[in-house]
């Protein structure tokens, strides 16, 4: 069974990262949390980073704020793939630092970026690229995205 490993540079940070939880809940995909704080446990950083494959992860998610390392040096570090959650934060210039932190990485160090405050949607793209080899996991996503359609067309009635 996979799992995601969501992480944030800080606890201010989980109100935007529990979107990401909760969305890989509902598909029924094992998430474990953890603070890892690129500037202030660079140690931890490196042994997360190092290490995280080996325990089970496919896929991890980093959510930072101001100068988003994490994400970044997470990549570095590890062999899986690594989605940045650009988070805008109390000490960010409305975010646009966290975005272009973890967006303009070098060649070599891919990381997958979504919107700002965009958890839910890394969580969304864990879960597809989980289900690219998981059917059982693939069938709910496909069920969750047949929903957001449903949702729309009986949005589009209700105007009539």
């Amino acid at each position: 069974m996979s799992k995601i490993g969501i992480i944030m540079g800080s606890k201010s940070d989980l109100p935007i990262m529990k979107d990401a939880v909760d969305i890989l809940k509902g598909f029924d995909i094992e998430v474990e949390v953890d603070i890892v704080s690129a500037h202030r446990t660079p140690e931890k950083l490196f042994d997360y980073g190092k290490n995280a494959h080996t325990k089970g992860y496919s896929v991890i998610i980093a959510g930072a704020g101001g100068a988003a390392h994490l994400p970044g040096m997470i990549a570095s570090l590890s062999p899986l793939p690594v989605i940045g959650v650009p988070i805008k934060s109390s000490n960010s210039i409305d975010g646009w630092d966290s975005v272009l932190s973890i967006l303009q990485m070098p060649g070599g160090v891919p990381v997958a970026t979504v919107a700002l405050n965009g958890a839910k949607n890394a969580g969304i793209l864990a879960a597809q690229i989980i289900g690219s080899s998981d059917k059982c996991v693939l069938d709910k996503v496909i069920a969750y995205k047949e929903g957001l359609k449903i949702m729309v067309h009986k949005s589009a009635e209700d105007l009539k």
